[in-house]
Parts: structure tokens; sequence; C-alpha cells
């Protein structure tokens, strides 16, 4: 199972998107490994442009395993955003809360996302 970042949504949504990440968001959902957040959801309805969108959203939200942004997930968020700026490092809110929810859950991200690739070089 693996944790998919807006950035990959977006991608893998886009008739343009880049085809790899189109490849393996597919290959994710085929195989019913496909999951997300409620903050990488909220990222997706702000985006979205009209009831063609929000038809695709809902029909999304019946197959992907949704991980629950639980109080640990929170208190890793903090610990993770504490970790950031103590090396110099300043990550968006949603970003440490997406990277600390597939962490505390034991995941991997999906992503294309420098924020993230930047919070998972951080050392423990």
């Amino acid at each position: 199972m693996k944790l998919i970042d807006s950035s990959s949504w977006i991608d893998a949504l886009r008739i343009d998107g880049d085809p790899a990440v189109r490849a393996r968001v597919a290959a994710l959902l085929r195989e019913g490994e496909a999951a997300w957040c409620d903050m990488v959801r909220l990222e997706l309805w702000n985006g979205l442009r009209g009831p063609a969108e929000r038809k695709l959203m809902q029909a999304l939200e019946a197959d992907v395993i949704l991980l629950p942004t639980t109080d640990a997930v929170w208190a890793r968020a903090r610990a993770l955003a504490q970790r950031a700026r103590a090396k110099g490092l300043t990550a968006p809110a949603s970003d440490l809360v997406i990277a600390a929810c597939a962490w505390e859950h034991g995941v991997e991200l999906e992503h294309g996302d420098a924020h993230l690739t930047a919070l998972a070089a951080l050392p423990d």
C-alpha cells in the first residue's frame, strides 16, 4: 500500500500528466493498494473545477483506502515540524501531516513533491 500525495493524483488525473506517474497510480488503484489521508482529499477537493471532477472524486472515495489522521499522526507531524525547522527546512503544514500519516501507518509515499523528499531525508 502507498499513500498517494496530491502531487501524484494531479499528474495521474490529467490527460497530459506524467506517463510514469499515471502508470504507478493506475497500478496502485488496480491492485487495491492506493491510499490517501484527509489532508490529501482536502487538497484535491479544493482544486476541483466542476461537476465532472466532483463525480470523479466521489468515485475515488469509494475505492481509495483512507488512512486515519489520528492523534498519533498529529503528534508525529508536530515532531517532524520541529526536526525540519532545526535543519532549516520550512515545509507546508499539509506536507507535514501527509508525511506523518504515511509514516505512522507504515506505508510509503507516492509523490512528486520536493518538500516530501526533503522531509524523508531528515534524520530521526
